[in-house]
């Protein structure tokens, strides 16, 4: 027994020292082939080389993407089935400078504008809550449902009552809840819609954590369609913290928009290929895509993006609207964490006179977030980009505006998560009239300016701990 011990206690260090060569070897072989991003591959790298073991379970935890959609195809809807006059005449005269955005947005996409679509805006979950449920309520036919975060509350409660009675009257109903957002263990929305029959699935979801990353490849989408003609989306999701006037404990103020006309089709078709995702079940007929009216005058395209496409196409759709932009852009977002190539964009565009405007709450819900956008928005100052702060309560709105006239709207946040790592849902719509009215919600936010003052009087101590925060920004 003595002699095995020694001869353990002597073979054990070469054995280490081969397991991690080949688990070195293997993530090397991975991340050259999977990674685009020069910087994060050379980051997993080292990290696999240095620290074979650890840097191994991270990146079998962290950094492999396991997204694949199951081989059911789903039928686009057939959008052109709504094609109007309207269209065809701004096809023949568009002339304007942000015409190259309508294409670049397009290529990106692969899916066309649709005009004639009713926009209104929507503050906070005391507007959202009673139209969504008077939706629901009045549903006839289908109804879809998708939230990151869905809870047993008093809201969600009621939520959950009006799924039930619209599938007890015979709707078609199906649920969709992130597997992280709306609990891990406990998840007591999808329990409880599970216990009353509605369908219902959690995305990306395992009890067993080597079958699932679990701070990344969120569904952040926010969708409700209701028998095909109706349609929510933004940034509310359905808990009681979206009640303001309720005065909860942590509130979160929010803006969510009601949707009708023929880009709802491509919000039908949004949820369906997550719902095919999570439960192989293809949703199709008239009761999901019935012939559409155009009951107003903007011009709206969906636009989807997530780790399982081959670019990150939110992203690149706001590169191309900050390109195009001539006079001004407002922009609105919690979580303001830029990576290199959109700080640049954005400061090309206000050293070029465009007038660049960010509204970001004073004192966000995670405070290590706060940090980071500390230590990485002083390029921006620098070049001429004017940062607001909005004073409490904590806003999660998400708000993109580019000279007046192109609105960018739906969930995705400006960091790198959502550009790259949550499957996102927005929206562009061509409008002055909505434009002009997320323009003023913009303004009404500004409430102290961030300037480059602020950011360099920092102490060391402070600079130092917000730098690291900083280093963590793929994954904040």
């Amino acid at each position: 027994m003595d002699e095995l011990i020694e001869f353990l206690t002597r073979v054990r260090p070469d054995i280490d020292l081969s397991l991690g060569l080949v688990i070195a070897v293997i993530v090397t072989l991975h991340v050259v082939q999977t990674k685009r991003e020069v910087a994060a591959a050379a980051a997993w790298i080292g990290l696999a080389w240095f620290a074979p073991f650890f840097g191994g379970f991270a990146y079998f935890v962290l950094g492999v993407n396991r997204v694949r959609r199951r081989a059911r195809r789903i039928r686009a809807p057939s959008a052109r089935r709504g094609r109007t006059a309207l269209e065809r005449r701004e096809l023949a005269e568009e002339d304007s400078h942000l015409a190259p955005l309508r294409r670049g947005v397009g290529r990106i996409t692969g899916r066309q504008t649709e005009p004639g679509n009713a926009m209104r805006i929507l503050a906070n979950g005391d507007e959202a809550y009673p139209e969504m449920l008077a939706a629901i309520e009045s549903a006839r036919h289908t109804i879809g449902l998708s939230s990151y975060i869905m809870r047993a509350d008093v809201i969600g409660g009621r939520f959950i009552d009006a799924l039930h009675a619209a599938k007890q009257r015979g709707v078609a109903v199906r649920v969709i809840v992130d597997g992280i957002g709306s609990g891990w263990l406990p998840s007591p929305a999808y329990h409880r819609l599970r216990t009353v029959g509605v369908p219902v699935g959690r995305f990306m979801h395992s009890y067993m954590p080597w079958r699932m990353p679990f701070l990344n490849l969120r569904t952040h989408k926010k969708i409700l369609v209701v028998d095909g003609r109706l349609g929510f989306t933004g940034g509310i999701n359905v808990a009681d913290q979206n009640l303001i006037a309720t005065h909860p404990k942590d509130p979160v103020q929010d803006t969510h928009f009601r949707i009708e006309g023929p880009v709802v089709a491509q919000l039908v078709f949004a949820f369906a290929r997550d719902w095919a995702f999570v439960a192989d079940e293809g949703l199709d007929g008239d009761g999901w895509y019935p012939a559409l009216d155009t009951p107003g005058d903007s011009l709206a395209r969906v636009i989807t993006a997530g780790p399982d496409e081959d670019l990150e196409k939110v992203e690149f759709a706001v590169l191309q609207s900050i390109a195009c932009a001539r006079d001004r852009i407002s922009i609105m977002t919690p979580y303001f964490l830029p990576d290199e190539r959109l700080v640049t964009a954005l400061s090309l565009a206000a050293m070029r006179g465009v007038d660049v405007q960010v509204v970001i709450p004073e004192k966000g819900n995670h405070r290590l977030l706060d940090w980071a956008v500390r230590a990485n928005i002083g390029p921006l100052l620098k070049y001429g980009v004017k940062v607001w702060l909005c004073p409490p309560p904590f806003r999660h709105s998400k708000v993109m505006v580019v000279d007046g006239a192109w609105s960018l709207i739906g969930s995705s946040n400006w960091d790198m998560r959502s550009f790259r790592l949550n499957f996102e849902l927005c929206v562009e719509v061509y409008d002055p009239n909505l434009s002009a009215a997320l323009e003023a919600l913009v303004a009404e936010n500004k409430a102290k300016p961030l300037e480059l003052a602020d950011i360099t009087r920092r102490g060391f101590a402070t600079r130092m701990r917000d730098a690291g925060a900083r280093l963590l920004l793929p994954y904040l």
